[in-house]
């Protein structure tokens, strides 16, 4: 069955981002340390923004706060492979349904990038290499409005564990501002216990062992969470797709525990308050839950876990401007876009950070 999704409009945030502001290399690639990008504080209730480097977080977060981390590692998780004719193609892995199935994006080659590819037929067979193959059994998402498919149902048959295969054969996903390939040690974070993102969970880039040991000497609490993270190339007003999480008990106790007290959850990218969010049951408190989650955060939906969050800086018109709206709210959030892009922050996976707080 095709699932046919659409979010709200996003036109709210139809900004411009300069070409120059889509940061192409990563930290290690222009001579800083991964704590050293940019850090832009906005306070809500106040509507101040404050200018810093990330290597002074501890500075904005206080004895009491909850920070929630996701420990999804990144897979090395586009292959190359060829149709019946010859046609070289990228298949992107999204989200594992099970064991040897897949969900899918199937994108055309252009050189040394990709676009979204529209001819892949129900039943096609995928040549890989040694001997592998990946076969389309079953359209999965159709952008609405549009006549081709953005994912599919894939079933894989491989020589080796996909993962084994994946780290000889692939390699990791990488957009048009991204010049040049690196490796996948460039995409983990240092909270990586357990593989399974398509794309990396990127707000946890600029962490070091340092910094947190600084946060935990002052009473920051760290907490995790796992989601995998699917392929995030959305279009306009495409909400995000379903991806697997995992919330454990002890980080959903004391999430609790915080609320109650009145202190601070501050959770490091969107992938966490998807997570969390996903746990909150009828009675607005968190359970451990492990599942798909389809959810998707409106500023109508709201929030019940988070108060602060730490993420990158989002496309004009990405749906995920709709979760950091339930949060901030649009006033808020359009002054420190205004902002972000008067100091001229860095954008995408590799660029600077933003820290919304209360």
């Amino acid at each position: 069955m095709t699932h046919i999704h659409t979010a709200p409009s996003t036109t709210a945030y139809n900004f411009e981002l300069p070409y120059q502001l889509e940061c192409a290399k990563p930290t290690e690639e222009r001579g800083l340390a991964r704590d050293e990008v940019r850090l832009m504080v906005s306070h809500i209730q106040n509507a101040k923004v404050e200018h810093t480097s990330f290597r002074d977080l501890d500075q904005f977060l206080q004895e009491g706060d909850l920070v929630i981390i996701n420990t999804s590692g990144t897979l090395k998780a586009a292959l190359e492979g060829f149709q019946a004719n010859g046609k070289k193609v990228r298949i992107h892995f999204s989200t594992k349904i099970s064991t040897d199935k897949w969900l899918v994006e199937i994108r055309e080659v252009i050189g040394d990038h990709t676009k979204r590819y529209k001819d892949s037929k129900k039943g096609e067979v995928l040549a890989l290499k040694n001997g592998g193959s990946i076969q389309l059994i079953a359209p999965y998402y159709q952008v609405r409005g549009d006549e081709h498919l953005k994912l599919w149902e894939a079933v894989l048959a491989l020589p080796s564990p996909l993962e084994e295969y994946l780290n000889v054969y692939g390699k990791p996903i990488r957009y048009q501002y991204v010049k040049e390939s690196y490796p996948i040690s460039y995409y983990q974070t240092i909270f990586a216990q357990e593989m399974g993102s398509a794309e990396m969970p990127s707000a946890g880039r600029p962490f070091t062992p340092e910094l947190i040991t600084r946060l935990l000497a002052k009473g920051v609490q760290v907490a995790p969470i796992l989601l995998h993270t699917g392929v995030a190339s959305l279009e306009t007003d495409e909400r995000p797709y379903e991806e697997f999480f995992r919330v454990p008990s002890h980080t959903a106790d004391l999430v609790n525990l915080a609320r109650k007290q009145g202190r601070r959850v501050i959770a490091v990218g969107t992938t966490v308050i998807r997570a969390l969010e996903s746990a909150v049951n009828q009675h607005g408190t968190l359970e451990a839950a492990e599942a798909w989650t389809d959810i998707f955060i409106t500023p109508d939906r709201g929030l019940f876990a988070v108060d602060g969050l730490l993420t990158g800086f989002h496309e004009p018109k990405a749906s995920h401007l709709l979760m950091l709206e339930a949060l901030a709210g649009a006033p808020h959030l359009q002054l420190s876009y205004k902002a972000a892009i008067e100091e001229q922050y860095y954008w995408h996976e590799f660029g600077d950070v933003h820290l919304i707080l209360p």
